[in-house]
């Protein structure tokens, strides 16, 4: 079957029949950021970061099909900015307290506010009042810091597939919950597995708290999506 021809950004580019933008612009070299994406998960276009341009419209990378002579646009001024106000949103309307926080190092929010070099937010922090809450004997959901990416909700599972968390309750006042007698039966490498797929500190497995030294987290050596740059110089 013959690839699919496109460019992001004017570079030439080719795609698998049924490649995303966003599959395809990786295999191809070339970084869009993602709060909501992970890998094996079925994309949800939730989190709105990784927006593109194609015509005139705009697209979540993550779930729009490549078509054949697509023109899409990806890193320019105008969109850049928009992933900004949406960080910045992001940690205004949360308590985001990166100093104290047991992901700083491994957070891609932390990573994506240093990578647009956000200072202070254009918009009023909220401070909104949220619990700290056990799931099961081994996880902690610390909502204050949830940013509604929903990869809980497609990833962490039992063992016969059945959905441990789902969100509840809608606009500002939607959240993450879940099921006690699913999250009982989590075990302890189930939670470090849906810790590990958390891309904030919200879901934290128990007693395992500032192991990894500063210095040697995941952004600390290279920030996020420099492996891209890296191969365009």
């Amino acid at each position: 079957m013959n690839k699919i021809k496109f460019t992001i950004d004017g570079k030439e580019c080719f795609a698998e029949p049924g490649q995303t933008i966003m599959e395809a612009a990786k295999a191809n070299g070339v970084y869009i950021p993602a709060l909501c994406r992970y890998e094996g998960l079925k994309p949800a276009g939730s989190c709105r970061v990784c927006t593109v341009r194609v015509g005139r419209g705009h697209m979540a990378a993550c779930t729009q099909p490549v078509a054949e002579g697509m023109v899409v646009e990806n890193i320019v001024p105008d969109l850049e900015d928009m992933r900004k106000s949406l960080i910045e949103m992001l940690f205004v309307e949360g308590n985001h307290l990166c100093p104290t926080c047991q992901k700083s190092g491994n957070c891609e929010l932390q990573a994506l506010a240093y990578r647009y070099q956000m200072l202070v937010p254009r918009f009023p922090y909220q401070f909104p009042v949220r619990q700290v809450e056990p799931v099961g004997p081994h996880l902690l959901l610390e909502q204050n810091r949830c940013i509604q990416c929903l990869r809980c909700v497609r990833g962490v599972k039992t063992t016969d597939g059945k959905a441990v968390f789902g969100s509840v309750k809608r606009s500002g006042k939607k959240k993450i919950a879940f099921d006690r007698d699913l999250a009982a039966g989590l075990s302890a490498d189930a939670a470090k597995k849906a810790m590990d797929q958390c891309p904030v500190g919200a879901l934290l497995k128990k007693e395992i708290g500032f192991m990894v030294p500063i210095g040697k987290r995941k952004f600390d050596q290279k920030p996020i999506g420099s492996e891209f740059e890296d191969k365009r110089s």
